[in-house]
């Protein structure tokens, strides 16, 4: 249908909401695909379906003395762009819950339940069906339930397919096991866990740096026969199963002084948050081998050094801030839980 014949349509039998770009049916059809997968995160604590105005959620916690919820809302940024290009929608759906787990873990809070918000200029059902079931998978892994969310159809907002997506996350952590930022001392050691790559940050510059010269499909030899479009989209990583394990075994405020989830920003910008004003980092910036995606953007964008390391997390996706007298043990019980832990630096006076 041509423009002249829409103008002849409307004016026989008015405007309609698809005439104006939005599909009712669509957004109905994809609640309806969603809704049995959806379930399989539920638990005992949930108190309503999918479809209703809010989600309940039992808010006892008799084992706790003093619960304090902890929340935090998120996006994953221009990575979306490269997920669009590449039509591949289920794993930006597990940057977001992953993300936002990390954010409220260094808090030292265990998930509850997570709410996501999906808008799209023209919906694609299968885009949203698959964007959905990566934020269903990453809530079983985390024992987390989707409670709820929003899918908006904005047709002039957002052009033909492209989409965002915001996430936001409730936990619960006892008053007396939360990670405090008065507990870090001067000489107290920084343990990074490794990333996989970008998680969720950075992708404007990688972006800019890598376009002009690599196609998604490209396979640069420095990626070992990896394609731009994986090493781009690899997941997030979720770190709660392996600060759940260390603090089966250390204490949150005699063991383990802080967390840091890295971010925009980067190491020294994220880290320094947890830190009192007369304290600061010094970082050993050749402990860790970088995964070969950074080196890539920093020679093909000829990126400074200085915006690699405020852009990026380098290789170092969780920093433990720990008493130097419980580094050892800490690092064992890392190592068993199949974790790779590296000793990047220490808190020093500033």
């Amino acid at each position: 249908m041509n423009i002249a014949d829409e103008v002849r349509e409307q004016q026989q039998y008015g405007l309609t909401y698809a005439q104006a770009g939005v599909n009712i049916d669509a957004g109905e059809e994809l609640v309806h695909r969603i809704k049995p997968v959806v379930r399989k995160t539920f638990n005992d604590r949930v108190l309503t379906d999918i479809g209703g105005f809010g989600g309940l959620f039992d808010g006892r916690f008799p084992e706790m003395k003093f619960p304090v919820l902890v929340s935090s809302t998120d996006g994953v940024g221009t990575k979306i762009k490269i997920a669009i290009e590449a039509n591949r929608h289920d794993t930006v759906g597990q940057d977001l819950v992953n993300h936002c787990v990390n954010d409220i873990l260094v808090c030292g809070a265990r998930p509850l339940f997570f709410l996501d918000y999906f808008a799209s200029g023209k919906l694609d059902v299968s885009v949203g069906e698959a964007v959905i079931s990566g934020f269903v998978k990453a809530c079983t892994e985390n024992n987390c339930a989707l409670i709820g969310g929003e899918t908006a159809e904005m047709p002039g907002m957002y052009a033909g397919h492209d989409y965002d997506l915001a996430g936001t996350i409730v936990g619960v952590v006892d008053r007396d096991r939360m990670f405090r930022r008065e507990n870090v001392s001067e000489g107290d050691m920084l343990i990074g866990l490794p990333s996989n790559g970008l998680h969720t940050n950075g992708y404007s510059l990688a972006r800019k740096a890598l376009f002009p010269r690599y196609p998604l499909s490209s396979t640069p030899h420095s990626l070992g026969g990896e394609t731009i479009a994986d090493a781009l989209l690899k997941v997030h990583r979720s770190y709660l199963g392996a600060i759940s394990h260390l603090l089966e075994h250390f204490n949150a405020k005699e063991d383990i002084h802080a967390l840091s989830h890295i971010t925009g920003g980067g190491i020294v910008g994220n880290t320094s948050r947890v830190l009192s004003e007369r304290l600061s980092l010094s970082v050993n910036w050749t402990a860790w081998k970088r995964p070969p995606i950074f080196n890539l953007i920093q020679e093909a964008g000829m990126v400074p050094e200085e915006d690699m390391r405020r852009a990026f997390n380098l290789g170092i996706g969780l920093i433990l801030i720990v008493p130097s007298s419980r580094a050892n043990a800490i690092e064992s019980a890392l190592l068993g839980f199949g974790e790779a832990p590296v000793r990047i630096g220490n808190v020093v006076r500033g």
